[in-house]
């Protein structure tokens, strides 16, 4: 298979057989307005449409060349990366908030921030994909990003973890869609797309994004004759221009799909995407610090998750012992509550003589059940039933850290 590249942005056409940055082919160089210290490039090795003596990795590296990677190990503060634009940072901010987890920024412009309730941690905004690259480089110990950035930056490198898979937002899927018309009408697989005769002759064509993921995928589907082009946003133009036979991006909806005359097909998913929590498994082995805000972030993210679609339901209900409204409120499958429901006392004053004739039920109920619980509760006698959201639901052990720890085999 062969990738053809779009652009190189970053590089001119030059001459001189010398280059200033020996890594870059000679008949590239770096526009002189972007000569500074050396830097290291990402290392990305694709098969493109230059001639055969041009076809070489771009070797980048994200930090400075010259600084000694003996600072990595010096360096005591944990790191913390976040989303730094779009609705994946608004989502992101929105959440930690939720779990009493502020970060304070002291100027929109400046890519360091704080949260004031952990000690010892400092907030890097960056780029999704920058986040898992300075993780891989040590120079993050965490980070949110969708798990479809994870997938195709991490390149399944084991030195990341993931530590929370399900944050309950950036819900997508990675999808390959083709033209609902045309040669690709009857079209409805991706069985059937990689039988057409088509391909024999010509290329199969796709638009994407995902350089990693992509290429695999297509291979691991039996399609020996593609050609790739990449490109960033605004893909579903692509095969109308007459650019592109298909794209390969990611789906949330379907509705731009739809307007711009495509669709997904059977077996075109390449996976399903939301935030997630990732570590460097170095920095949690080897550094308590990192184990210790880790633990904590966790652990405040899954008691509110798990809380978030729960609410506390309060009644009070007639009875002669607790044994019997419990046996009441248990006979009715939707007011188990977590783990069976919370029975006490309520001592009322008759005629001058206190006595329990009423008993409290606490349970927790799903949102999606709570009017039926309670239409249950009030048959079986329960009255003056209170209603309240919850914050957060704290386990004795959190499951996920619990499942890290042996991970980590620590």
């Amino acid at each position: 298979m062969s990738l053809s590249l779009l652009h190189l942005p970053s590089l001119q056409k030059c001459s001189s057989p010398l280059s200033p940055y020996p890594s870059l082919p000679p008949c590239f160089h770096v526009p002189c307005s972007e000569r500074r210290k050396p830097r290291a490039i990402w290392s990305t090795s694709i098969s493109c449409c230059f001639p055969q003596q041009l076809q070489q990795s771009v070797v980048v590296v994200e930090r400075n060349a010259t600084s000694p990677s003996v600072l990595l190990s010096e360096r005591k503060v944990v790191r913390f990366g976040l989303p730094s634009k779009g609705r994946m940072a608004a989502d992101t901010l929105d959440l930690l908030k939720d779990c009493q987890l502020l970060v304070k920024q002291v100027n929109p412009r400046q890519y360091v921030a704080e949260i004031p309730q952990l000690s010892n941690l400092e907030v890097w905004f960056q780029r999704p994909k920058d986040i898992v690259r300075k993780l891989l480089a040590g120079d993050l110990d965490l980070g949110i990003v969708g798990f479809d950035t994870f997938s195709e930056y991490g390149l399944g490198n084991e030195d990341l973890i993931i530590v929370h898979n399900a944050l309950g937002y950036g819900d997508c899927r990675l999808s390959l869609a083709i033209p609902n018309h045309g040669i690709f009408e009857s079209i409805n697989s991706v069985r059937e797309l990689s039988q057409m005769p088509q391909w024999t002759a010509k290329p199969l064509r796709v638009a994407t994004g995902f350089t990693h993921l992509g290429p695999k995928f297509m291979k691991d589907n039996g399609f020996l004759n593609v050609t790739f082009s990449i490109a960033d946003g605004a893909l579903e133009a692509a095969p109308a221009m007459g650019i592109a036979d298909a794209i390969l991006d990611l789906v949330s909806s379907g509705t731009t799909l739809k307007e711009n005359n495509l669709k997904e097909i059977e077996g075109g998913v390449l996976l399903e995407s939301q935030a997630i929590l990732v570590a460097r498994k170095k920095s949690l082995i080897e550094q308590k610090d990192v184990r210790d805000r880790t633990k904590e972030i966790l652990e405040r993210l899954e008691a509110h998750l798990r809380a978030v679609d729960q609410f506390t339901v309060t009644a009070h209900m007639r009875g002669s012992s607790a044994e019997e409204v419990a046996g009441r409120v248990r006979s009715q499958p939707s007011l188990s509550g977590l783990e069976g429901p919370t029975i006490s006392p309520v001592f009322s004053k008759h005629n001058g003589k206190v006595t329990p004739d009423y008993h409290a039920i606490v349970i927790c109920v799903p949102k999606k059940a709570l009017y039926k619980s309670v239409q249950q509760l009030r048959e079986i006698g329960g009255s003056g039933v209170l209603v309240s959201p919850l914050t957060y639901i704290f386990e004795e052990v959190t499951p996920r850290w619990k499942e890290l720890l042996l991970k980590l085999q620590l």
